[in-house]
């Protein structure tokens, strides 16, 4: 507990005040803890603090909505894509939102719905990107409706290891 720092942004105040709560309940004291309530896409973690992570795990909101404003194709973390998620679905902002911030040698574990394995058009471009050209998908692990708490879709679990040495993808 003393060695690891933990970050995170959350939108919904509720579930940020439950965040900090259970890091303390889980013995993490405050100074290794940087949560903040804000939004991860519109507003990216300030620069003047480390952004640059060993390992990065996240649950966003599965498909939800953003703004998908033109500006963000300036934005580092969606510029080299070429395209930005669409604006009814946000799960590859947030999956490229988690990327940026991950070191060279780091791992990201991401989870979101099923239809990031498939859905074409503006995500299709940035699955095959990730893919092809990166070379960091590691290994997609499929996961059964009705396991997490609100919703009943499937979903699955991508992760990404920008220091993959093979061109292998696991699936599980």
């Amino acid at each position: 507990p003393n060695y690891i720092k933990y970050y995170g942004q959350e939108l919904n105040t509720s579930t940020y005040n439950l965040a900090r709560m259970n890091m303390f309940l889980h013995g993490i004291d405050a100074e290794n803890q940087k949560l903040r309530n804000g939004d991860t896409l519109d507003g990216d973690w300030p620069t003047g603090e480390e952004t640059d992570f060993n390992m990065v795990l996240m649950n966003p909101p599965y498909s939800a909505n953003w703004s998908a404003a033109v500006g963000f194709l300036q934005d580092e973390r969606f510029s080299d894509y070429g395209v930005l998620a669409p604006k009814s679905k946000a799960d590859y902002a947030f999956l490229l939102h988690g990327l940026y911030h991950l070191k060279s040698n780091g791992t990201m574990a991401i989870v979101l719905p099923h239809g990031v394995l498939f859905r074409g058009a503006a995500e299709g471009v940035i699955r095959q990107y990730l893919i092809k050209e990166k070379n960091w998908l590691d290994a997609v692990i499929g996961l059964p409706a009705n396991l997490f708490f609100g919703t009943s879709i499937p979903t699955c679990v991508l992760v990404f290891k920008k220091c993959k040495t093979h061109d292998d993808i696991f699936f599980i």
